[in-house]
């Protein structure tokens, strides 16, 4: 199976989908989000996984628009506990390191740990476990990585601080995504939607209520602001069911509140780790 990435091998998402897939996939590295919708459309990959948000950092909102604009089909979800380490070239000590380079959500969720440490400068950049290999291929002296395990492994770098993140229990939520929905299986129990309510008053608590008469538990709740009309906004939604039949009501009764209505996908709950 051919599976696009975000990132190269040693990042996240290469563990994300190897605890997924398992190890006999075909990887297609991309080290942007943007580029990857457009490998499902020119069959160069068959599905995609793509971080959508993280217990600290919060949502991805430019990968909800991806989803919304490419019509991409969410097909599963995956939570993976996120262990971040800071990393450089063997032999250095940390107070050695005058620069960090990584993405801007790993920056975000280790910001306490660098507060303790001000002589380092923290830099964005486009993958944690690229950096990694950046540090390897040019030796770098004096820059460090925050990156997982299996890129301090792949790229052979020391490991100066495990754990940084600012909190312990930190995981990130993946989305796996494909071209179309293959339709329901007996294991589906999840959905994700997007609406645009009415103006009228109340009518986001109208449709929350009705999602709730029918026994839908809402997991997630993020409100986009729909860019061609200005303070105009649209809600991602995520819910849990027991029943497809009472699933299928819901959407039937919702679709005669808002103003529009796009089912992103139905699939099966991940268990956070």
């Amino acid at each position: 199976m051919k599976v696009a990435i975000q990132g190269i091998k040693g990042s996240f998402h290469h563990i994300v989908a190897e605890q997924y897939f398992g190890k006999n996939i075909d990887l297609v590295e991309c080290l942007l989000f943007s580029e990857m919708p457009d490998l499902l459309k020119e069959n160069k990959a068959e599905v995609l996984i793509m971080a959508i948000e993280n217990s600290i950092a919060g949502a991805i909102l430019p990968n909800y628009a991806l989803i919304d604009e490419y019509e991409l089909n969410i097909c599963g979800e995956y939570y993976l506990p996120i262990h971040h380490n800071l990393m450089a070239l063997k032999g250095q000590k940390i107070a050695e390191i005058k620069e960090v380079y990584s993405h801007p959500m790993a920056l975000l969720q280790c910001r306490k740990f660098f507060k303790n440490h001000p002589h380092i400068k923290l830099i964005e950049d486009q993958d944690t476990a690229d950096v990694a290999k950046r540090i390897q291929d040019e030796k770098l002296m004096g820059v460090g990585a925050i990156a997982s395990n299996l890129a301090a492994d792949i790229y052979d770098l020391e490991i100066l601080a495990s754990e940084i993140q600012t909190i312990n229990d930190n995981a990130t939520r993946f989305f796996i995504l494909n071209n179309s929905a293959n339709g329901t299986t007996t294991s589906t129990s999840k959905a994700s939607i997007k609406f645009v309510a009415s103006n009228d008053t109340g009518s986001l608590a109208e449709v929350l209520g009705i999602l709730a008469k029918h026994h839908l538990n809402l997991t997630k709740i993020q409100s986009m602001p729909i860019i061609d009309t200005p303070w105009k906004y649209a809600f991602f939604v995520d819910f849990i069911f027991n029943s497809y039949s009472d699933y299928s009501n819901a959407i039937r009764e919702v679709k005669e509140k808002v103003v529009t209505l796009k089912v992103l996908g139905e699939y099966t709950k991940n268990k956070r780790s």
